[in-house]
């Protein structure tokens, strides 16, 4: 052999993903692309798995096969979504759909039993593949995780997923896995009969073996899957339950999840080989979608965000230790997520002792219901638990790395706990403040070391909210803001820098929508038709009932400071000062727009409030479409956001597009506002502007950058 022949083996060798051993009568396939954190599934290995799969039939020796993954951590986390950004026609895609399922359609009719040794994230393609084996065997380890997600995406399975999960663990469960995106933990997928053994880390390669070396029973189907899908009747019922309350949720702005129960039921009542034509087919079809390429715009956009380590060449600081101002709700849930979510001891300072019994009682109460759905052992639970401590002075902050305050919004408190934490802590200890509304740089005037003064904006409710904003001023450190971004991502949060002006850039998009919605009410729309139009549209939650969320007092107190900085166009309706007047803060107190309890303060179903109409002299009367209604709002957020970003108060587009979708429930199937601009075209959105101003008022001209990027055929993509 020559030496360029040796040289070309060895790069052949370092460039596969898929490896065949032996042990003894038993093949073991490992999974390991080279230079990958993690396995995906790409289109080129098509051509590698089927030459290896012609060495495994060929082999009369082995009497069994086992899959397994070579990285650590993981065993394939899906197929490459990159890949599809490539295809320029549904054909296409649908032709990458179709290599797919052949490749796992011939898995599965190996004669020889395979089986798949999962352990860590087994996603997607990932779950096709292992569902293509004849038995599956997963470590007991909190990282492994078992799911399709691709509706997620805009997607559904399409490599064979909607067809096999259905068979393998039944139709209601396939469903609301597929439907919903869950991820099923070892123990929920053992008893769903997704996996057929759980075991340790240390034996499962042995267990996957051992299994390997037997005949693989089939599944058995209980009387009740049978009355679900094992006959017309029952599968009829199914469906249509399902399909209701997918339309529900949906609103129909997003195509996958219909589109997976046509292929789903295809499957059922036509046979696998007409059930898996559907799927690639419709595959082909979401692939084009924009509500697919916005889904996975985000996905890209956020895959992007995790990798940035630095900001402005600063480094993060190790954070050992976390102090937090305040127990109330905000600062409750900010302990919450650095003791469970960052794994960190993190001390809360209260003045009295029913606001560090707040925050222990909320802490207490998540996780108990994490330990009731198994998520959870108790054991668990008291060791995250036990990171929670609480006090009355300082006692244990001359040890902390970084202090979050959450006391209540006012300048001279914030500045005075400042002063506090410089005397009380450490020289390198960060002063992060979760304010909402207040300037970063006012904060830290006078302040002794304000290059380590930062804001680190949280949304409620904070276990849930995704969104941090982080807010440097002229004099933050590139380190500090580092440390803190590390910090937010550590706690689960997805965190984007913004500059440090008035309502920073999510509460500064959040004003006009608000506001607007408000005018609308004083034009005598009822309060559940304009919540509906916006839900309908796409939002979560409606604004009205977003302002009840928030409070009318914060509200008020945002809407002067937007004002004077940013101008007329944030004036506040006085609607709301007049409903506070009446003493109506929003759920806070039970009574806003809504009514939250009854006259004995106990929690009953959300009701509108008529009384507000009366207080607000209105008659309420539904008049308008609700389309009109929902673009009345979301055009004045659009025009905010555009300027928002040519003022430099978020970076670009793509953290526009984050802040948005993960601060306040921007519809993610529309990518967010830059996204959808970009989408429809800023053309469209200049003359919807100036069609509404003619109509409604000066407040809808699009401001100048819209109306000169639209003239000069720009865009944000």
């Amino acid at each position: 052999m020559t030496q360029e022949t040796t040289k070309a083996a060895a790069q052949k060798l370092l460039a596969t993903s898929f490896r065949l051993t032996r042990h003894d009568d038993i093949g073991v396939i490992t999974i390991d692309v080279p230079n990958e954190r993690v396995n995906t599934l790409k289109a080129s290995f098509v051509d590698e798995i089927t030459e290896l799969l012609d060495e495994i039939t060929q082999d009369k020796h082995l009497k069994g096969l086992v899959i397994c993954s070579g990285k650590p951590d993981s065993f394939i986390v899906g197929a490459d979504v990159h890949m599809l950004a490539a295809c320029s026609s549904a054909e296409q895609a649908q032709a990458l759909s179709v290599a797919g399922q052949e490749v796992f359609n011939r898995l599965a009719s190996l004669k020889k039993p395979l089986i798949a040794a999962i352990h860590g994230p087994c996603l997607g393609g990932g779950l096709e593949l292992a569902l293509a084996c004849h038995g599956r065997v997963c470590t007991e380890d909190d990282r492994t995780r078992l799911g399709l997600p691709e509706t997620q995406l805009g997607l559904i399975p399409g490599s064979g997923g909607t067809q096999r999960l259905p068979q393998t663990v039944g139709l209601a469960r396939a469903l609301d896995m597929m439907l919903t995106g869950k991820q099923l933990r070892p123990k929920q997928a053992r008893k769903a009969g997704l996996v057929d053994d759980v075991v340790p880390h240390s034996i499962l390669l042995d267990t996957a073996i051992k299994l390997a070396r037997q005949t693989i029973p089939q599944p058995k189907r209980d009387w009740q899957e049978w009355l679900l899908s094992g006959n017309a009747l029952g599968r009829k019922l199914a469906f249509e339950k399902t399909q209701a309350k997918v339309l529900k949720k949906t609103r129909s702005h997003y195509p996958a999840q219909e589109q997976l129960l046509k292929v789903v039921k295809v499957g059922l009542e036509q046979g696998i080989t007409a059930g898996l034509a559907a799927e690639a087919q419709a595959f082909g079809e979401l692939v084009m979608s924009v509500e697919s390429q916005a889904l996975r715009h985000l996905f890209f956009a956020t895959t992007e965000m995790k990798k940035e380590r630095q900001w402005q060449g600063g480094k993060p600081h190790t954070v050992h230790r976390v102090g937090v101002l305040g127990g109330g709700l905000m600062g409750g849930g900010i302990a919450f997520v650095t003791a469970t979510k960052a794994e960190l001891p993190v001390r809360i300072k209260d003045v009295a002792h029913h606001g560090i019994k707040q925050a222990m009682a909320s802490a207490h109460g998540l996780l108990a219901d994490k330990v009731k759905k198994r998520h959870l052992t108790q054991p668990q639970m008291q060791h995250q638990l036990g990171r929670i401590t609480g006090t009355l002075n300082y006692s244990g902050f001359e040890r902390v790395d970084v202090v979050i305050e959450a006391v209540f919004e006012d300048i001279e408190l914030k500045q005075q706990m400042v002063a506090e934490i410089a005397e009380q802590c450490p020289e390198h200890t960060i002063f992060a403040s979760n304010t909402s509304s207040l300037p970063i740089h006012k904060i830290a005037e006078g302040a002794a070391r304000p290059e380590q003064i930062v804001g680190l904006h949280y949304f409620s409710p904070v276990p849930k909210m995704p969104l941090v904003e982080i807010i440097p001023h002229a004099n933050t450190a590139p380190n500090t803001v580092a440390t803190v971004l590390s910090l937010a991502r550590a706690q689960g949060k997805t965190p984007i820098v913004v500059q440090d002006t008035a309502g920073f850039y999510v509460n500064r998009i959040l004003a006009p929508y608000l506001n607007e919605a408000a005018r609308v009410l004083l034009e005598g729309e009822p309060i559940e038709a304009i919540d509906r139009a916006l839900v309908d549209y796409g939002f979560p939650v409606g604004p009205l009932t977003l302002l009840d969320e928030v409070g009318l007092d914060v509200a008020v107190k945002i809407a002067p400071i937007l004002e004077a900085e940013l101008g007329e166009r944030f004036k506040a309706p006085e609607a709301f000062a007049t409903l506070l007047e009446q003493g109506r803060k929003g759920k806070k107190n039970g009574r806003g727009f809504y009514r939250y309890r009854d006259e004995k303060a106990k929690l009953t179903k959300k009701r509108v409030d008529e009384s507000v109409y009366k207080q607000l002299g209105i008659k309420p009367h539904a008049r308008l479409p609700a389309q009109e209604v929902a673009e009345r709002c979301m055009l004045l957020m659009l025009n905010e956001a555009a300027l928002a970003l040519e003022e430099g108060v978020v970076a670009s587009a793509r953290d526009g597009d984050i802040g948005a979708v993960f601060g306040i429930g921007f519809p993610p199937y529309m990518g967010g506002p830059f996204n959808y601009m970009h989408q429809v075209g800023l053309p469209h959105i200049v003359d919807k502007m100036r069609e509404y101003a003619h109509k409604y008022g000066a407040r809808f001209m699009p401001c100048a950058v819209l109306c000169q990027m639209a003239e000069e055929g720009r865009s944000y993509y």
